[in-house]
């Protein structure tokens, strides 16, 4: 009697958990990092592969829950934009990260991570509200040269650095910028080097006059993602500031009105040496799923 071939094993697809997380808008496929182990090139490919909409998920990047990499920090955070390049810092993204940090019991409800960045707080304030903490930002550049003409529309370009590369653009009103067609231009602009910048289109809504409070609208076309986002943590930063340095405002608190939501800017002292500088907003959870690698 002969015996029959045994069938090959079975062979699955690895499975990976996930998290769809959303800032303000600002929306991101989060995974805890610190079991997968995955290199920074495969996350790499991993948010290129899904975050694009429609044929993935849809985010507008991947967070890594990173191990902490010293002693004095919780854990470290990693970023990667839809197109799978490495982001140093997403404001809003920090904060979600935060949020599910302190859900996988990485931390309690003040946080301490480390990024491509620098070293970052952040606390959680309640359920869905999460308060970041950033350092100072730095190369403030006011009326930038650009190479080409600005639209119409726009006044001179400012440039600042929040963690990553942003120009702010004042204009009379936002909703008549067609940041989809302008935004590239200015993005990949050849007077910002290879790094390009992420561009901030910002109407001054309200200002204080005793510099108590000022309200923003602000619409971001980043870079990394190539389109506008409905929201941008260091943009909303890097608005604000600038703001406050150009005379515009002299508060010291901002609420800055986005498409997908508001987000608050504060900080004590003066804006050309700020402390205590902080960005705030919701970091809720949409769904949880699985992804076949």
């Amino acid at each position: 009697m002969s015996i029959p071939a045994l069938e090959p094993p079975i062979s699955r697809k690895f499975v990976l958990e996930f998290t769809k997380m959303s800032g303000a808008g600002n929306d991101f496929i989060v995974i805890d990092n610190r079991f997968y182990r995955f290199s920074g090139e495969e996350l790499s490919t991993m948010a290129a592969r899904f975050c694009p909409r429609r044929t993935g998920v849809g985010a507008d990047g991947l967070l890594s829950l990173q191990v902490a990499d010293r002693e004095e920090v919780d854990y470290r955070m990693a970023y990667f934009n839809a197109d799978g390049s490495l982001g140093t810092m997403c404001g809003n993204g920090a904060r979600c990260l935060a949020h599910f940090a302190h859900e996988a019991n990485a931390g309690g409800r003040q946080l301490t991570f480390s990024s491509d960045a620098g070293m970052y707080r952040a606390e959680i304030l309640d359920h869905d509200l999460v308060r970041l903490f950033v350092p100072p930002p730095a190369s403030f550049k006011p009326h930038v040269p650009l190479d080409g003409s600005l639209p119409e529309e726009a006044e001179s370009c400012h440039y600042l650095w929040t963690g990553t590369e942003h120009l702010v653009v004042f204009v009379d009103d936002v909703q008549e910028i067609d940041v989809a067609n302008v935004g590239p231009g200015l993005r990949s602009n050849s007077a910002l080097g290879d790094a390009g910048a992420n561009v901030n289109f910002v109407q001054v809504l309200t200002s204080d006059s005793k510099g108590a409070e000022t309200r923003l609208r602000v619409r971001t076309f980043e870079k990394g993602v190539e389109a506008e986002t409905l929201a941008c943590g260091t943009g909303s930063i890097a608005s604000s500031m600038v703001a406050a340095l150009t005379g515009r405002s002299k508060a010291t608190r901002f609420d800055i009105e986005m498409p997908g939501g508001v987000l608050s800017v504060g900080f004590d002292g003066t804006a050309e040496s700020p402390e205590n500088l902080y960005l705030e907003g919701s970091a809720t959870t949409i769904y949880r799923g699985n992804l076949e690698l």
